[in-house]
């Protein structure tokens, strides 16, 4: 790759000069929206093994108090706080999803920027515009280095991940263009993630760290820690050394203009987006079926869908999440597509281990990532064919406001029952009216614990 300079001081000035009436109506509502459901899923990963383990072992070296864990009482200092909050919203693969790129915009933004407005004041369109600049730069870093960068095995959530919480920690702080491209610098040089983590506790590191190490990067910057000025584009920047032929237009056309917030995916299940069209269609199928005997299935969907997701013989729930075999057979004989499907109890049960090995999988790349086609035999003899082009939460077929509205209540409700969460999403709803949000995570903690 031939070095281009210049790369990243556009994208810094375009942070610094990107101002709250230059973001659209539509962008501060995905904002919203991207937010309400990390709650919903921060809350639902707060309590997880992960969670509590790496909360005993970086509490230990933490004197800190000022930062609030989503959904706990223990407070703790914000770089740590971004990188557990971080951690909890992506350990389910619960979060959104940015279908272009398959970036998970949110889970290492919003936390470094929820952090930080515990220490500094933030308003609410302060907090809006940041996020929705964060979001703008991870996924377009995303963008220059697709589609090699993760099927070559990095974990793009992570390693874009950082570039993000920077972008959006560096607007919160004020910080001028040169000190914007020091925070990327010292990002680019922390960027980090390995796929052969998922489904396992060590992916939580990453993305942790891409919250934390961003938000670390801003604050190092801010107080005149300098960096490379071209550390993006440089001969060894990050795109030289991701080893991908840089796609500049999805990094820099339509800057401002195409947002990409609004392209943004909210996920009805906790499992890999690639899996969800055929979550849609067994889950369909089961409540216009639900005596059928199923004696095999056939599925056809993206490469990425295989790549990702064809694991058959797995022992954990962890796993599960990214086993299309096991939430297809878990669905199809229960019905059901949540959290609880996602157990080693589940894993477990013979009923469905049995169905996960009747399973014949083939790619198409002619298939996109939100389509699937899959064929159903049942005991009867006979064979249903199905299909979808969009799956539910995606871009193309979107949850309503209501309905993620419902997935923080479901959520909030498993975690603890009598904690009301409405103050929570009314907050969130009116975050371009508030003129300080310090107190909006205490409203994501149950007064109880």
């Amino acid at each position: 790759m031939l070095p281009r300079q210049g790369v990243t001081p556009e994208l810094a000035c375009f942070i610094v000069d990107t101002k709250w009436d230059d973001l659209p109506d539509k962008a501060r509502h995905e904002a919203k929206r991207a937010l309400l459901n990390f709650f919903a899923v921060a809350i639902a990963g707060c309590r997880t093994e992960p969670v509590e383990l790496a909360l005993r072992t970086l509490g230990e070296f933490s004197g800190g108090r000022q930062a609030t864990l989503v959904g706990r009482s223990e407070r703790i200092d914000p770089l740590t706080a971004a990188f557990l909050n971080a951690a909890g919203a992506n350990v389910f693969d619960y979060c959104d999803t940015h279908l272009p790129t398959v970036v998970h915009p949110t889970s290492p933004l919003a936390p470094a920027l929820l952090a930080l407005s515990e220490i500094r004041r933030v308003t609410g369109p302060d907090l809006l515009l940041a996020f929705a600049l964060g979001f703008e730069i991870e996924c377009r870093v995303g963008g220059a280095v697709s589609p090699g960068h993760y099927p070559k095995g990095w974990h793009i959530t992570s390693t874009c991940g950082v570039f993000g919480s920077a972008a959006g920690a560096a607007k919160l702080l004020g910080l001028d263009a040169e000190r914007t491209v020091w925070a990327l610098g010292s990002a680019a040089t922390q960027s980090a993630g390995l796929c052969e983590c998922l489904g396992w506790p060590a992916k939580s590191v990453s993305v942790g760290n891409a919250a934390r190490n961003g938000l670390f990067s801003a604050l190092l910057a801010e107080k005149g820690f300098a960096g490379p000025p071209e550390p993006i584009a440089g001969a060894q920047g990050f795109l030289a050394a991701m080893g991908e032929p840089p796609n500049w237009a999805a990094l820099l056309d339509g800057l401002g203009t195409d947002w990409q917030v609004n392209h943004n995916s909210i996920k009805p299940y906790a499992a890999g987006f690639v899996i969800h069209p055929l979550l849609d269609l067994a889950l369909d199928w089961r409540r216009a079926h639900p005596d059928g005997a199923v004696e095999r299935i056939a599925v056809r969907g993206n490469p990425l869908l295989l790549q990702r997701t064809d694991r058959a013989d797995i022992a954990t729930g962890r796993e599960a999440q990214v086993s299309l075999q096991h939430c297809v057979a878990a669905a199809l004989l229960l019905g059901k597509a949540g959290l609880d499907q996602l157990t080693d109890a589940c894993v477990a049960d013979p009923a469905i281990k049995a169905l996960r090995g009747k399973f014949e999988c083939t790619s198409d790349d002619r298939i996109s990532t939100i389509a699937a086609e899959m064929d159903i035999w049942t005991a009867d003899g006979k064979k249903h064919a199905l299909s979808t082009q969009a799956a539910r939460g995606s871009s193309s077929n979107p949850l309503k406001d209501a309905e993620i509205e419902a997935k923080l209540r479901d959520e909030a409700r498993r975690w603890e029952p009598d904690h009301d969460i409405q103050p929570l999403i009314d907050g969130v709803w009116a975050l371009d009216r508030s003129e300080d949000v310090s107190s909006l995570l205490a409203l994501a903690v149950p007064t109880r614990r």
